[in-house]
């Protein structure tokens, strides 16, 4: 069973009666009153990391894909909670030390504060993230237009290449080795872009289960499709060399997740804007396809306007 399919199922209907729960199918709660927006994301061993040999960079990883929801939305990050399922081996004193300094560490670069959770002994790796911001507003999902266009914050790929040498299935030179690993562990998240994208946005949502399954997730409720230019899809120069050394295609590393960079639509009117705001903040923000009705099937071409088929069109939560 597919994950909206359950939630649709099982436990839409109990949200009925909370317009802030934003009927179970956005990143965040919002309790448009009170201003509060919250977030919460499981993550657990073997799925969402291989393993626990880098307490220090997994904890980073799945802090900063937590904040991520709220980004995406337009709202600055203030508190988060951390729950943990773990054993002797996983919490030993010498991991908790590491967790403690980098939790540290995101504190200080994202101006974040631990403000509760929870622990529980279980021979299951996992850790619960609940990101608490404030806000007036938020940008929702399925608010998309007909002829939006379709922008992407940074770049693609380099997490899922990082998980490739992980998993050893890629041999690289150490340079690239520690570059892939660190966009895989640390994804370089747009806090800058929180200030600015309710002034352009109309729907967003960030890339956590790939450009084209998370593509799908901002249009669901909507009468919609998209088409998208390979060509235009931003990768780092370090990715576009080693596609090119080891003649790689570029689709079939561009939407396999982990990204947590930010997918938005826009009003064409507002891409005068965006390139400005994009410059003078040094933000990376690409125009990659645009919205067209559901009359015409979602797409992802070519150089030539041909459609490509996709092995991997992302991560799916399947029950």
């Amino acid at each position: 069973m597919h994950e909206f399919e359950l939630i649709k199922k099982y436990f839409q209907k109990l949200s009925k009666k909370s317009s802030s729960a934003l009927n179970l199918n956005d990143d965040v709660f919002f309790d448009k009153k009170k201003k509060l927006v919250v977030s919460v994301d499981t993550y657990t061993e073997g799925n969402h990391f291989i393993d626990f040999k880098n307490p220090e960079l997994v904890i980073k990883k799945i802090i900063r894909s937590s904040l991520s929801d709220l980004i995406c939305k337009g709202v600055k990050p203030k508190y988060y909670f951390i729950s943990g399922s773990g054993n002797k081996k996983s919490f030993s004193k010498s991991n908790l030390v590491k967790i403690s300094k980098s939790l540290n560490q995101e504190q200080n670069k994202f101006k974040i504060f631990l403000s509760g959770g929870d622990t529980v002994f279980s021979n299951k790796l996992s850790f619960t993230i609940t990101s608490i911001g404030y806000a007036n507003n938020i940008i929702y999902r399925n608010k998309a237009k007909v002829d939006d266009d379709i922008y992407v914050s940074g770049n693609l790929g380099d997490s899922y290449l990082g998980l490739l040498v992980l998993k050893n299935k890629l041999k690289l030179n150490p340079r690239l080795r520690k570059y892939f690993i660190n966009q895989y562990f640390m994804p370089n998240i747009q806090l800058k872009l929180v200030a600015h994208i309710k002034k352009f946005a109309n729907t967003s949502i960030d890339i956590s289960d790939g450009l084209l399954t998370d593509l799908d997730k901002m249009i669901n409720n909507q009468k919609l499709s998209y088409k998208i230019f390979l060509k235009e899809i931003p990768i780092s120069n370090n990715l576009k060399n080693i596609l090119n050394i080891k003649k790689l295609s570029k689709i079939n590393h561009v939407s396999n997740g982990d990204d947590y960079q930010v997918l938005f639509t826009a009003s064409k009117n507002k891409e005068r804007i965006i390139k400005k705001i994009a410059s003078n903040c040094r933000l990376k923000l690409t125009k990659i396809g645009s919205i067209q009705s559901f009359v015409k099937k979602s797409s992802i071409v070519d150089d030539k306007n041909e459609k490509i088929s996709l092995k991997n069109k992302g991560y799916f939560h399947n029950f």
